[in-house]
Parts: C-alpha cells; structure tokens; sequence
C-alpha cells in the first residue's frame, strides 16, 4: 500500500490515458459500424461479406498491430493515435454484428407503419430504427468495452502509456505491487463502464420500465 500512496499521482495518470485509449475506439467503432451494418442490411450476399470481413479483422494479433500501426502512421505524439486505430479496428469487427442484429431486431411492422405515416428514410432511422435497436446495440457495446479495456495494456510492451505499464514495471522488477494494482484498476475500469452502459441503455429506453411496469 506504501507504493501505491507514494505513486498516485503517477496511477491517476496513467488510469486516465488508460480511459481515453478505452473509450475513443468505442465511440469511433460505432460511427463506424451503424452505416456499415445498414449496408450489410441490402442483401444476404453483401452481409455475407461485411460479417466475414468483420470476422477475419478481430483474428489478427493485437501485439502484431501494434506494432505495425507505427510503422503506417508514425510515432512520437501519435503514439496514442496507433492504439485508438488499433483498437477502432477490433471495436468495428465486433460492433459491425452486434448492430446488424440490432437493426434486424426491429419489427417490420414497425417499420412498415413509419413509411404508412410518411417518415423519410432518414427520419425513419433516428426514430425508430435506431432508439428500437438500443439494448442489443448496448449488449454489443458493453461487450467492446470491456474487450477495449483489456487490450489497451499491450500496447505497454510497445512503450505506449497505459495501465498496462505498470504490468511491465512489475514483471521487469519481479515486483508484484504494481502488477496487482494495475490488474484491480482495469477490473474495477470495466465493471464501471459495463455499468455506465447499462445506465445509459436506463434512460435511452424509458419503454422498456414502462412495458415491466404493466405485466401482471
């Protein structure tokens, strides 16, 4: 406990990179994924193909992209930057099916009675396709969360910052001090997030209270 007192400042700082490098990738990878799950919407075929291609990009290594970003982008002040592209990329291949079966999850007649009242495909998007979708959209991201929050640590054994140097520090000094203290962070990092998210699904679908509210 002596060290982690005298290193706080140090941790706080540290946990706070670790964040930024977490949640970045995840608010990109969904910008990213709703246009490509609703083009992976137009025909089985091109589904076939974007979920495909989804799945072949979380195959690839994460230590082997970390290391192969900084060599396409460069280093110094784009440290950071390699790890968010990195991590964007995971995010994307695991985000691309949780919101196509978001989107699929909708009711047709739904949709159906929208176009009836005459809402434009775009108005159609945001007001029921997208708020509908919300928990299995949350469900996805919860899930990229938590996966974003682990795999900010490799980048440590490249000399990006995160909590994953502390990791490296105690392995390096065969000191377990540093090494538990970044393992209870990153845990106590995900279980708040997981719960931020499931917050955020709370008050995104109030319809969802109200349905439990009337069952008998």
């Amino acid at each position: 406990m002596t060290w982690v007192a005298e290193n706080a400042p140090y941790i706080a700082q540290l946990t706070g990179i670790h964040l930024v490098q977490s949640i970045l990738p995840l608010v990109f990878g969904l910008i990213i994924s709703i246009p490509i799950a609703q083009l992976a919407r137009l025909s089985r075929p091109v589904s076939t193909v974007i979920l495909g291609a989804s799945s072949i990009l979380y195959t690839i290594p994460s230590l082997a992209l970390f290391i192969m970003l900084p060599v396409i982008l460069g280093t110094g002040v784009l440290d950071l930057a390699n790890v968010i592209v990195a991590l964007t990329i995971y995010a994307v291949a695991l985000l691309v099916r949780s919101c196509v079966d978001a989107f699929g999850s909708v009711d047709d007649t739904v949709r159906q009675a929208a176009v009836a009242v005459g809402y434009t495909p775009v108005r159609r998007f945001f007001t029921v396709d997208l708020p509908l979708s919300i928990p299995v959209l949350i469900a996805g991201l919860r899930v990229v969360s938590v996966s974003n929050i682990s795999l900010v640590s490799v980048g440590a054994v490249i000399g990006i910052p995160s909590l994953g140097l502390l990791f490296t520090d105690g392995l390096q000094r065969d000191f377990m001090t540093p090494l538990i203290t970044g393992i209870v962070i990153t845990l106590l990092l995900a279980l708040v997030m997981d719960a931020i998210l499931v917050l955020i699904e709370r008050a995104l679908t109030p319809w969802t209270r109200a349905r439990k509210a009337v069952r008998p």
